[in-house]
């Protein structure tokens, strides 16, 4: 399903019934909506909750950005140094946008709002400046932009910013196999068969590799939000992995103590991905911020 919102058209799936509480599911850089696994959201509707999942702008099949450059990272890096404004195509601010937009364009006037890696950066972008549409906030494996975190180990920082030379379905493939080794959670091993099955779903859902370099512009040209998520009043969850290879597990350590009143979950042998077998344990933590709140 498409909707019209913040002036774009954006691709949603939702689950369950819609006079149940809603949360929002904010996928991360690069990723499209079905990296919310199914299981996920069933067992969210099981548990009595609207989901709703969606492909950010530049990704998946929402509005791409065709016509915009994607910035070079040292450029806009060396840019920020000398406190110049970065120049990029959009900012984790109108992302926050999209994500309200499409509340407005379901008619959805509250909803808890969950997001992973830099989905967790535009939940909280969210919670920070639309503070009356949001229940509850879950951030999970994410960061506040702080340039004090320790940074990524440098294979997970590697994958993440590299392309293949090839640009052919088993060269993006391999690609991304790669990536999902190394990224993934060490005690929570996925299967070769099952990794390459999401892989190349993803792949013939939607291949275009222009997307990620714009969304990781506007990450790196967001900085630090420690000043507007220090305001956040929504009851808070941060949920992240002690085995994180590429957003260390002091970043969501960081997140807890800068948002008030902020609660955290740190997962032993989690890194920085949904394994199937800890569903429960996500939506376990999720449910004691979820529960605090009145319905909307």
């Amino acid at each position: 399903m498409k909707a019209q919102a913040n002036g774009i058209e954006i691709e949603y799936e939702t689950f369950g019934e819609p006079t149940d509480p809603a949360v929002l599911l904010i996928m991360g850089l690069g990723a499209q909506l079905t990296r919310w696994p199914l299981p996920f959201v069933e067992d969210l509707v099981s548990r009595g909750y609207f989901a709703i999942r969606y492909d950010n702008r530049d990704i998946g099949l929402s509005t791409k950005f065709d016509g915009a450059p994607v910035p070079e990272l040292p450029a806009l890096i060396g840019a920020m140094m000398i406190g110049q404004k970065p120049d990029v195509p959009y900012s984790l601010n109108d992302m926050a946008a999209d994500a309200v937009g499409l509340l407005d364009a379901l008619d959805i006037r509250r909803a808890h709002i969950m997001g992973a890696s830099m989905g967790g950066m535009i939940a909280q972008l969210v919670a920070a400046e639309y503070p009356d549409r949001v229940l509850s906030l879950t951030s999970i494996m994410s960061s506040t932009g702080n340039p004090g975190l320790p940074p990524s180990k440098p294979e997970a920082m590697a994958v993440l910013t590299s392309r293949p030379t090839g640009n052919d379905r088993e060269t993006m493939i391999a690609h991304g196999l790669r990536a999902e080794k190394i990224i993934g959670s060490p005690s929570y091993p996925v299967s070769e068969d099952v990794m390459r099955a999401r892989v190349e779903r993803d792949f013939d859902r939607m291949h275009y590799p222009a997307g990620p370099g714009r969304q990781l512009a506007a990450v790196v040209a967001n900085g630090d939000r420690r000043a507007a998520i220090a305001t956040i009043k929504a009851p808070t969850m941060v949920i992240h992995g002690a085995d994180d290879p590429l957003v260390p597990v002091e970043a969501g350590r960081d997140t807890a103590a800068t948002i008030p009143g902020a609660q955290i979950t740190e997962v032993p042998g989690m890194g920085h991905n949904l394994p199937e077998a800890l569903i429960a344990t996500v939506l376990d933590a999720f449910e004691k911020v979820a529960k605090q709140t009145a319905p909307a």
